[in-house]
């Protein structure tokens, strides 16, 4: 695939989620970023949140924001989209313009300027005073500029607001095809330790006997790895255990920050050390005159995040500690396996192992789990209705990319596999979890986020197989799961135009009143066969849509939508009372 290519796929994409005539291409672009970058582990469950205004001469703008669990690290969004049809330069004016209209846009919320100039009900509100109660406490503040432009330049200087530096970031249209063509985030993460630490690192190397790995083990200092943890983030942590690792100075982190401070010359003594994976390793002589380290791109910490975080927070909290004297142990595998799922294996192998007496449950390390392997295994066997086409499971990161680009081996091929197989026919495990949750009624967990969702769906599954009673995917199970998929597809662009703010809580809750409204009344192997949901069904949704926006506001009693809709209490204030029964004679119940 092309980057041209790319961007007609995007463009595509954007179209399937808007109805006809929708105004909202900007909206869904940055939902597809945005939701990109959590894939990525770039950034935390992000919420749409748009914004544009004037206050004094300055104008303000924003696009989404996420904030981390701990309420320590803060990413804001500002999109700068323009619908391009061909590949288009964005000049990095325009670039710096968005980025400051964001910045701005933070500066009043953290100086506690903004919130009474706004809409006591917008969503934009209840950010402004949730920025200013948290700002003090944040270790991290990043913007980030969305554009389906090509930026020239991909990050700027970082700029001072309230006495914390505030990185600015470029998401372009290249920058975006480099993740999505690749499947993994990690090709951008290039470390030289000739520039981090002065000289190649020692190490003892021992080239891999089996054809699917290298390794070595060496000591990074540990100013390199405060530095690198600086430049990265939480992209170096290895995506299956990224969301369980804190930052926060408690538990163990705080005996790490301890030895920081009174006893760095015995760090490498007491910390157990860090286990990496690598896409490529150079090797050259040391000062010493053993094999060094040159660089390694692609690093990923697949164990030892909270050692890394540690370091860099320690520092920044306490500027006087001392890091020269910092040696941490490492473990480096360097991947030679060219196939991405049995690569995707591997990583996942060596995260379980690696942190089997950590608090990394095994479930949560579930590519090659027996039920993902099946969904994957009857995404290649069964049909559409028609007989020609498919839906494509991604079990593994990648894996349809890699599909188009192994079978797509000629022009008139490649058109075939992706009218076959469309883009829109993917499911990601995600997804699936967070497709499944919905229909149960279990929107709360949906609106965690699609990694703490992924995660709640896996100890399911597992308390189910522990019970006796395993989930067995078949093809009656595939098929279903297609239509839930539709569904929530259906549910999400009805939803679209008729609510200002919270699409994902509305759609998921409105998934949810659906599930429980017609039960088993409602035919799914109807929506199979037909590949679609009736004008009918789409009319009764727009009446509960607007209900549950509303009974979400009102139920919050002030409080964020985002974050109240992912507690139990929510759910339960929801459905505690009857919302209107169906009034369309839907096609897809088996009455209609």
């Amino acid at each position: 695939m092309t980057l041209d290519d790319f961007l007609a796929e995007m463009r595509a994409e954007i179209a399937a989620q808007m109805s006809e005539g929708s105004p909202f291409a900007e909206l869904v672009f940055c939902e597809v970023v945005m939701q990109h970058l959590v894939d990525a582990g770039m950034t935390f469950e992000p919420v749409v949140c748009h914004f544009q205004g004037k206050v004094g001469n300055a104008n303000l703008r924003l696009s989404g924001y996420a904030i981390s669990d701990d309420a320590d690290q803060l990413d804001l969004f500002v999109s700068l989209y323009e619908g391009f049809e061909a590949l288009t330069p964005v000049q990095d004016q325009d670039s710096k313009t968005a980025a400051q209209q964001c910045v701005r846009f933070l500066e009043l919320c953290a100086a506690g300027r903004l919130a009474d100039k706004l809409d006591p009900s917008s969503d934009a509100h209840s950010l402004a005073l949730t920025i200013r109660e948290i700002y003090d406490g944040l270790e991290q503040v990043r913007v980030f500029v969305l554009t389906d432009g090509v930026a020239k330049s991909k990050s700027f200087k970082p700029r001072d607001v309230g006495g914390k530096s505030v990185r600015l970031e470029v998401m372009d249209i290249e920058r975006l095809f480099r993740h999505r063509s690749e499947g993994k985030p990690r090709d951008e993460l290039v470390v030289d330790f000739n520039e981090v630490s002065g000289s190649p690192l020692p190490c003892v190397f021992v080239p891999g006997e089996t054809g699917d790995y290298d390794y070595a083990l060496t000591a990074v200092p540990g100013e390199a790895l405060r530095h690198v943890y600086e430049k990265f983030g939480p992209r170096l942590l290895e995506a299956n255990v990224r969301s369980f690792l804190s930052v926060k100075a408690k538990g163990v982190n705080a005996g790490i920050q301890s030895t920081l401070r009174s006893a760095p010359e015995r760090f490498m003594a007491f910390n157990n050390g860090i286990v990496l994976v690598a896409d490529e390793m150079k090797l050259a002589r040391a000062e010493d005159g053993s094999p060094g380290i040159v660089w390694l791109r692609g690093m990923q910490i697949v164990n030892g995040g909270q050692t890394t975080a540690s370091l860099y927070f320690a520092k920044k909290k306490y500027p006087d500690t001392d890091l020269s004297k910092v040696r941490v142990p490492a473990k480096i595998i360097v991947m030679r396996e060219e196939d991405p799922t049995k690569e995707e294996a591997l990583v996942s192998d060596i995260s379980r192992y690696a942190n089997s007496q950590n608090a990394v449950r095994q479930s949560d390390l579930s590519a090659n789990k027996p039920f993902h392997v099946d969904v994957e295994r009857l995404s290649l066997t069964v049909y559409c209705p028609d007989g020609v086409g498919r839906w494509f499971y991604e079990r593994a990161a990648g894996s349809y990319n890699t599909l188009l680009s192994r079978e797509g081996t000629t022009p008139a091929r490649l058109k075939a596999l992706k009218e076959s197989v469309p883009a829109s026919r993917k499911i990601t495990k995600t997804e699936l979890a967070k497709y499944l949750m919905a229909w149960e009624v279990r929107p709360d967990v949906v609106s965690l986020g699609t990694q703490k969702c992924f995660d709640r769906f896996m100890t399911g599954l597992g308390e189910a197989e522990a019970a006796g009673n395993p989930i067995v995917p078949d093809p009656v199970f595939f098929k279903a799961l297609v239509a839930k998929a539709l569904v929530f597809k259906a549910v999400h662009k009805t939803a679209r135009p008729l609510v200002s703010a919270f699409l994902a809580n509305v759609a998921a809750y409105t998934v949810a009143v659906v599930a429980h409204s017609y039960r088993e009344a409602f035919d799914l192997e109807k929506v199979w066969r037909s590949q679609g949901v009736s004008p009918q069904f789409v009319e009764q949704v727009e009446i509960w849509a607007r209900e549950v926006n509303e009974r979400l506001h009102e139920t919050a009693n002030g409080k964020m939508i985002s974050e109240w809709a992912k507690r139990p209490e929510c759910k339960e204030a929801m459905f505690s009372r009857p919302f209107s029964p169906p009034s369309v004679d839907v096609p897809e119940t088996r009455r209609g």
